[in-house]
């Protein structure tokens, strides 16, 4: 089985090259290591069509849609959006025409793929999070590197507006001393401004900031993380009922990761330490439901020997609960949040666990009780992203391997869907 830690071992990587250029010095980013490393070349990228499973008892269909396969993107890191249009929209983490930096495409939910922009290093690199649809109509997004900034060597990461036509706007470059590398996506809130994180940088410069952005670009810090309240929060903001944001850091003062609150003029508050025995290294951010509580995951689990992971709810004031704790066969390491389905259950992805340990999507109730609805195939391998749920019932998501593309011995990543009857 792949290393649980493969995109945490990326990412500091990554990480390590971009401190490295932002004190002068130099590193080369590796591939990291895959079971189809070395794999033989495989076909280009085709609609998939008919490629259907069912898991058994579950009685939800899956269907591949698509196979990246490096110039139309790879390597898909984050979920997708139905925009008002009907179709979805989402990133990909590298590939593209060019500077092979990423992608954003457009695709409908009969599986017919468009690519319709490909970063090229100085609007940014390296998308990591998902798409919102603005009141505007627009699409915005952040990506993890590049941009004009040269406090880091290879940029320290961008806010940017593209319309779902395709044509994109660069809003804002990081510069080290107000954030850097943005992995978590936008939200925006009551008063029209948009909400984020930055994983790095701020005053404190390696623990991270929150930040509010208007649609026309201009950026205010609200909070730096200092290390003691949270570090690396690597997951976007939900504003809840009370007009409050919530979100959470992947590290704080235990080591294990944080919940917080903060007000939209700035005023912070930790809710919740993680301990190791609740839960560790909280990746993902909340969401409210329809009881009004938070719910959120962690990727690793209350039993940290196992690294499995939990599922788990918290009030406003900060009383969490462990709804459910993964043990490998549903599932394990929940690197992505959670939805509210039509049904009022909520549905979401392990990285690794279930039947084939190439991750799982799994429903839970609202009072703990999981199934899982489906276990990834090597051919559909390490579900990064959460699943979305369409206006036609559907779940979309996608892959960060599998699919039919190569790219450079790496499986491309793919789309998916799942129904039920």
């Amino acid at each position: 089985m792949r290393n649980i830690t493969l995109f945490r071992t990326l990412a500091a990587t990554l990480t390590a090259a971009f401190i490295a250029g932002c004190s002068g010095g130099s590193a080369i980013v590796p591939k990291p290591e895959s079971p189809q490393a070395g794999a033989a070349a495989r076909p280009n990228h085709a609609q998939l069509g008919p490629v259907i499973s069912r898991t058994a008892g579950a009685m939800w269909t899956f269907n591949a849609l698509i196979s990246f396969n490096g110039g139309d993107g790879s390597f898909p890191y984050a979920s997708l959006v139905q925009a008002t249009n009907g179709n979805l929209y989402g990133t990909t983490s590298e590939g593209g025409t060019g500077f092979i930096a990423g992608t954003v495409f457009k695709i409908t939910t009969a599986g017919v793929l468009k690519t319709l922009y490909s970063f090229q290093g100085s609007d940014g690199f390296n998308p990591t999070s998902a798409l919102i649809q603005a009141k505007n109509g627009d699409l915005y997004g952040t990506t993890e590197g590049g941009g004009i900034s040269t406090a880091c060597q290879f940029g320290c990461g961008t806010v940017f507006r593209i319309t779902t036509g395709g044509t994109l706007t660069t809003l804002h470059s990081f510069d080290l001393a107000d954030g850097a590398y943005p992995y978590g996506s936008l939200v925006q809130a009551n008063d029209g401004d948009f909400y984020g994180t930055t994983s790095y940088g701020g005053t404190n410069n390696i623990h991270g900031t929150v930040f509010r952005i208007t649609p026309h670009g201009r950026l205010t810090t609200l909070h730096n993380f200092n290390g003691a309240d949270g570090s690396g929060s690597v997951a976007g903001l939900t504003q809840a009922t009370d007009g409050n944001l919530y979100g959470t850091t992947e590290s704080g003062a235990t080591g294990y990761g944080t919940v917080f609150r903060i007000t939209p003029s700035g005023v912070f508050a930790t809710l919740h330490v993680f301990d190791g025995t609740d839960g560790g290294y909280p990746t993902a951010g909340l969401i409210q439901a329809t009881d009004r509580k938070l719910y959120g995951t962690t990727e690793y689990g209350q039993y940290f020997g196992d690294l499995t992971g939990t599922v788990f709810r918290i009030t406003p004031r900060g009383r969490l609960t462990t709804l459910h704790t993964f043990h490998q066969t549903d599932g394990a390491n929940p690197f992505a949040g959670l939805i509210q389905g039509i049904d009022g259950n909520f549905y979401g992805t392990t990285l690794n666990g279930g039947a084939n340990n190439f991750g799982a999507v799994y429903r839970i109730a609202p009072s703990g009780t999981l199934t899982t609805i489906y276990s990834f195939q090597n051919s559909q391998a390490y579900p990064f992203a959460g699943v979305i749920q369409a206006a036609n019932g559907q779940l979309f998501g996608t892959t960060y391997e599998g699919g039919n593309g190569n790219c450079d011995g790496f499986f491309c990543g793919m789309i998916y869907s799942l129904k039920k009857p």
